[in-house]
């Protein structure tokens, strides 16, 4: 595991793709929490939500880094190195 993310350089000023999560939306589904690519701005739904979207959201675009889309968490995760920061 990495000690400081690789990957500071794909992150962007990002306009989030909407509210809530986007494929939960569409599917009348619902989630636990919000997790914001900070890449492209989608809105997925976390690993501690039944469908996982902001992971799938990773495996199909491969890109790296999401930020919390909670009120009041300001954390972000990569994927790749596998860190918190």
């Amino acid at each position: 595991m990495a000690r400081h993310c690789t990957h500071l350089d794909q992150i962007h000023n990002v306009t989030p793709s909407g509210d809530g999560c986007q494929e939960c939306l569409e599917i009348g589904d619902t989630w636990v929490h919000l997790r914001l690519c900070l890449e492209c701005g989608h809105v997925g739904c976390c690993d501690s939500s039944k469908n996982k979207h902001a992971t799938k959201h990773f495996h199909a675009t491969s890109h790296p880094i999401i930020q919390s889309f909670q009120p009041g968490e300001d954390w972000r995760w990569c994927y790749v190195d596998k860190l918190i920061f």
